[in-house]
């Protein structure tokens, strides 16, 4: 996946289009992550014992991430992180535009 958790995004296609929020975690399973404040959604929890807060719950629900955008922390523009060699050898994601490097591959 090219969106990872802390990226900052945009959401580019649904109901949340434009929309920016910082990724909270992702749903690697069915390619889809959590962004703070996008795609709220209204839980209704029914109470029980030792469980936090019942009643009406407003909660982030996953996004797929083809709606979304990683955005350059330095340019602020839509980009696709490729991948940077650096001269240490490690590889890191950058931004095309702005070659800037964005964080570490791994």
């Amino acid at each position: 996946m090219r969106i990872r958790s802390g990226d900052t995004v945009r959401v580019i296609a649904g109901r949340e289009k434009g929309k920016t929020g910082r990724v909270d975690r992702q749903v690697v399973k069915s390619d889809r992550v959590i962004v703070e404040g996008v795609n709220m959604i209204t839980r209704h929890v029914k109470p029980r014992p030792n469980v936090r807060q019942s009643g009406r719950i407003q909660q982030e629900a996953a996004i797929h991430v083809s709606n979304l955008v990683l955005i350059c922390n330095k340019c602020d523009q839509p980009t696709k992180p490729v991948s940077i060699a650096l001269e240490t050898g490690a590889r890191v994601r950058g931004c095309p535009k702005c070659k800037e490097v964005i964080d570490d591959i791994g």
